[in-house]
């Protein structure tokens, strides 16, 4: 890579286009390991409760290999499954705790936006029209949906990768750990977040959307309609197996931003190789 992430003498930090680059390398570089890994994670998925701690274990793990590699102290599947697996409760619970507040944060921000939009449509009524006014209205409350919604989330984005990454730390501190560690740089992780929403979407439109699309137009209980249900499954199955390991990459590179911007990386690391990690 360009940047030396595992330089012991100077970690640079990094730009949003930087950020989500390292993380495109680090998924083509370990390509066959991570599709590997997030293949089984998504069959997890499948059992409840105990299937939904391994999903969140293995996504841990996969940030946790990709840490590793930015800092040149690779390990293989197996140490850091060794790490990660005695932590299976806790990465559940970090995944409940961040879900379920973002749950409850986006229910509170369509309440606010839709008062605040029903506000301005009255005050715009009369001057505008009905239709550009409740145009506006709805146009405003997506806007404060989306914007406080990524907020909070940029807060937690890295919210498992401590757990999966540094010792001696539970759940509730992994979140908390998160939550100190990007509260100076919540609108750069926005602008992170953006970018690596428009490198995966094309892939998600094709594998996720378009066959979801076709399932409104058809009716319920038809032969065609199960059909096109069962692909659209698989669809989003295979799609979510894709994107994963990217995002799990993504949030190393972004921890490892974070704790070089807000602590100087206090972590004992070794010179990186003479060439570019491959």
């Amino acid at each position: 890579m360009s940047e030396n992430f595992g330089s012991s003498s100077q970690i640079q930090p990094l730009s949003i286009g930087n950020v989500v680059s390292a993380a495109v390398r680090l998924y083509r570089s370990h390509l066959k390991t991570y599709l590997n890994l997030a293949a089984i994670a998504h069959l997890w998925i499948l059992v409840p409760i105990y299937g939904w701690a391994k999903y969140a274990a293995i996504s841990g793990l996969i940030s946790r290999l990709a840490f590793g590699e930015l800092i040149y102290q690779p390990e293989g599947v197996q140490t850091a499954r060794s790490h990660v697996n005695p932590r299976l409760w806790s990465f559940l619970r970090v995944a409940f705790q961040v879900g379920i507040s973002l749950f409850v944060i986006y229910f509170g921000l369509a309440i606010v936006g839709g008062v605040l939009g029903s506000l301005i449509g009255i005050v715009l009524g009369g001057l505008l029209g009905t239709i550009v006014a409740t145009t506006l209205a709805i146009i405003l409350t997506v806007i404060i949906v989306l914007l406080g919604l990524t907020w909070f989330y940029s807060r937690w984005i890295v919210a498992e990768v401590p757990l999966a990454v540094e010792e001696n730390i539970n759940g509730g501190e992994s979140v908390a750990r998160s939550w100190e560690l990007t509260k100076a740089s919540v609108f750069r992780i926005q602008g992170v977040v953006l970018v690596a929403f428009v490198v995966t979407f094309p892939l998600l439109f094709v594998l996720n959307y378009i066959p979801s699309l076709f399932l409104i137009r058809l009716e319920q209980g038809s032969a065609i309609y199960s059909i096109v249900y069962l692909i659209s499954w698989i669809g989003s199955l295979i799609g979510g197996v894709l994107v994963m390991p990217f995002w799990q990459a993504l949030k190393a590179v972004l921890y490892l931003d974070l704790r070089s911007r807000r602590e100087g990386l206090g972590l004992q690391l070794r010179e990186p190789p003479s060439q570019d990690f491959r």
